[in-house]
C-alpha cells in the first residue's frame, strides 16, 4: 500500500515538473505587447512576459542558484523577432552553469515565476532591479 502511494506521488511530482517546464520552455516566436502602467514589453510565443535583470552586464549573468527559482532563464534555439524589431538584436550566450540563455541587445532574458498566465507582468520593477523588456526604452538607453 505504501509503495503504491509512493508511486502515485512520484508520478504527480513528475507531471507537475513537466508542466512547469512547458510553461518556462519558451517558444521562439516573440511578441511585442502593450499594457497600461507597463508600456511596451516582450513576451514569448505563449504570451509569457520576458524580463531583464538590472544587475546583469551585457552577455553576463548575475542571477544564479536560488535566484533562478524565481527568475527562470528564457532560451529558445531559434528566435523569431516580433514585428518592428531587428532579428540581429537577439542572440544567445552560454552561462557559467553551461546552460544557454537568449539575449536582447546582449541582456539575458528571464521569466518570473510569479507570472501564472499570459499577459501577467508581476515581475515589473521587483526590488527596482527586475524589469519587463521594453525594446523602445532599451534602444534609447543603449545609445
Amino acid at each position: 500500500m505504501k509503495t503504491r502511494a509512493y508511486s502515485v506521488s512520484v508520478v504527480v511530482v513528475v507531471v507537475i515538473l513537466v508542466l512547469v517546464g512547458m510553461v518556462f520552455a519558451g517558444t521562439g516566436d516573440l511578441q511585442l505587447k502593450v499594457k497600461d502602467k507597463v508600456g511596451n514589453y516582450l513576451a514569448d510565443g505563449s504570451g509569457m512576459t520576458l524580463y531583464y535583470f538590472k544587475n546583469n552586464a551585457k552577455d553576463k549573468n548575475a542571477c544564479a542558484g536560488p535566484c533562478l527559482e524565481k527568475w527562470p532563464v528564457f532560451y529558445s534555439e531559434k528566435v523569431k523577432s516580433p514585428a518592428g524589431s531587428d532579428a540581429k538584436d537577439f542572440g544567445e550566450f552560454t552561462r557559467a552553469d553551461g546552460k544557454k540563455q537568449t539575449t536582447f541587445k546582449g541582456w539575458p532574458l528571464y521569466y518570473f515565476a510569479g507570472d501564472k498566465a499570459a499577459g501577467d507582468t508581476n515581475g515589473q520593477a521587483v526590488k527596482d532591479i527586475w524589469f519587463t523588456v521594453n525594446p523602445v526604452v532599451m534602444e534609447n538607453c543603449m545609445k
